[in-house]
């Protein structure tokens, strides 16, 4: 992998004149003619008493010094002076190495902007890294500026600052509830298994159940810096589908003493056989924000009204009763994934809908008209060991009928009063978690009514599509300026079914129509892409709103073109 074999150090003083000859010749790569090149010659001379002032650390590979950094000025605006790259290393992950360097020793002298001002050719590679070009520079040269941000308390709390070890037991956490909408090979639950990747903004192992398209990690990790991530992959394989993660460790002593001996904290998708789960029922649930929503402490909130329904024929009694008052319900599971188990039911229509749900029990709840266009929201929380309660952050999702096709999280994506509502109500509900014994990351999620309030219809006690979004979020605001806007698009339709080179060439092209928007592209779920029912998830990265919807577009209709491959 490129860069992984990079080490830094700072310069020393009698190293000046050799540091001088790499930034001249790595100036003259670029084709400037000799008269050029001269007249840089004074602003290019390294002196032996400015290596320490200017804070410049040097990139080398095996004692070989190949580019070279300088972090200029005091905080809170520092400046990166000087970024040079031997011309036979570029493209091999230096420059991005040094830059991603100086901004964790910004953060570190307290700055909260780096600015650079570029060489003109060098406009592609910060683009690329996510900076942002700002005007006025004071020689005409191309100008960009870096917003820097600690380390969310929530990272911290969440794996203590430390790399983790993902298990990816989607599988094994849905199948403890018994949900009827999921079958019994669990194959839908194991390609979302390949989250995993994001269960923290930086993995050490990941532990999956299905075989994953090979460079798929290492082109994830490459783009979030992780460095090497070991993977131990297929261990739900040849099982019939019933088999997992964890049961794929027990059957592997030797990888799961293996994984306990790197001391690292182990991430999954939610606990299972926990007892503090209750609240992962939706009556269970509904009760806590009546109880919560009864305080008076939250105005901005509204909570639907629900029944239980121990029979289908008692919960077609409630929708006849709503029915004959003209109201639009939504019958429910006591337990679903994704949207699965859950119904609108319009006056008229509860037949075809019971048909299609368990005997029971059923839940009867009142519809809440929502806003046209992202009323659907989600508040993410996590309860760390000692039961303290931290807010992480709230977050649009799209929502198709019932069922969820994923999130946008990041600043100023949730109106600023639906924010504040969302995020005082998800952590009283957060702190009545703790108070049950429960340990560990919860979401809430809500419908904005028309009204302007918040009507809170489930918790998830576990990671969820939106929690991943954060997480990459986290990472991106450290290896490339806070700001990140992140959506998670869970099912992207394939026009076709594509083997893994296939998959691979799709991607890099999805990738490269991207960049060229200004936005990150990370593909998130790959192995379901020779599905009978072909898809991909995708994770997209910008700080602009209209650039992350235009690739998300071009995501959506590119990979839809599949199907031309076949029909001309």
């Amino acid at each position: 992998m490129p860069g992984t074999d990079i080490r830094l150090r700072a310069a020393r003083p009698e190293e000046a004149a050799a540091l001088t000859g790499l930034m001249l010749r790595s100036k003259a790569h670029w084709g400037y003619d000799d008269a050029f090149l001269k007249s840089c010659v004074p602003e290019l001379t390294l002196l032996a008493g400015e290596v320490a002032g200017r804070r410049i650390v040097v990139a080398e590979r095996r004692g070989e010094v190949l580019g070279l950094a300088s972090l200029e000025g005091e905080a809170p605006v520092v400046r990166l002076g000087l970024l040079f790259v031997e011309p036979r290393a570029v493209r091999q992950g230096v420059g991005g190495t040094l830059y991603r360097d100086a901004l964790a020793r910004a953060r570190r002298l307290g700055a909260d902007r780096l600015l650079v001002e570029a060489d003109p050719h060098a406009v592609p590679f910060y683009t690329a890294v996510g900076a942002r070009p700002v005007a006025g520079a004071p020689r005409g040269l191309p100008r960009f500026e870096v917003r820097l941000a600690g380390t969310p308390a929530w990272v911290r709390a969440w794996t203590g600052g430390r790399r983790a070890v993902h298990l990816g037991n989607v599988a094994e956490y849905n199948r403890q509830f018994a949900d009827p909408t999921l079958d019994d090979v669990q194959e839908p639950a194991h390609h979302y298994s390949c989250l995993a990747a994001f269960y923290s903004p930086h993995p050490a192992a990941l532990v999956l159940p299905l075989s994953v398209p090979q460079g798929w990690l290492a082109t994830v990790s490459r783009q979030l810096g992780w460095g090497e991530v070991e993977l131990y992959d297929g261990l739900a394989e040849g099982t019939s589908g019933r088999g997992g993660v964890r049961s794929g460790l027990a059957a592997r002593p030797a990888l799961a003493a293996r994984l306990r001996e790197t001391g690292l904290p182990m991430v999954s998708w939610g606990q299972t056989g926990a007892a503090a789960l209750r609240y992962e029922s939706k009556s269970a649930a509904n009760a806590l924000f009546r109880r919560l929503a009864g305080t008076g402490r939250h105005p901005g909130i509204r909570v639907p009204e629900q029944a239980y329904a121990a029979t289908r024929w008692r919960a077609a009694r409630l929708l006849r009763a709503r029915a004959r008052a003209g109201e639009t319900a939504v019958l429910k599971t006591e337990h679903g994934v994704g949207g699965s188990g859950t119904a609108v039911v319009a006056p008229g229509g509860a037949r075809a809908v019971l048909r299609r749900l368990p005997r029971g029990p059923l839940l009867v709840e009142e519809y809440v008209e929502g806003v046209p266009e992202g009323g659907d929201l989600t508040y993410d929380g996590l309860v760390d060991a000692t039961g303290r309660v931290h807010d992480v952050g709230a977050a649009v999702m799209e929502v198709a009928g019932t069922a969820y096709r994923g999130a946008t999280v990041g600043p100023g994506v949730v109106p600023a009063p639906l924010e504040a509502a969302a995020l005082a109500f998800g952590h009283a509900v957060g702190r009545e978690l703790a108070a049950d014994g429960y340990r560990g990351w919860f979401d809430v999620d809500f419908v904005a009514d028309r009204g302007g309030r918040l009507a809170p219809t489930e918790t998830n006690l576990r990671l969820t599509g939106p929690s991943v979004a954060f997480m990459v979020g986290a990472r991106l605001d450290e290896l490339r300026g806070a700001g990140h806007l992140v959506r998670i698009v869970d099912r992207v339709p394939l026009g076709a079914r594509l083997p893994d080179a296939g998959l691979a060439e799709h991607v890099e092209a999805l990738t490269a129509g991207c960049a060229e928007l200004g936005v990150l592209l990370l593909p998130a779920v790959p192995t379901a892409a020779f599905a009978p029912s072909p898809y991909l998830g995708v994770l997209l990265a910008s700080h602009s709103r209209p650039a992350l919807d235009a690739a998300d577009a071009l995501v959506r209709r590119a990979s839809s073109a599949l199907s031309m491959m076949f029909t001309g």
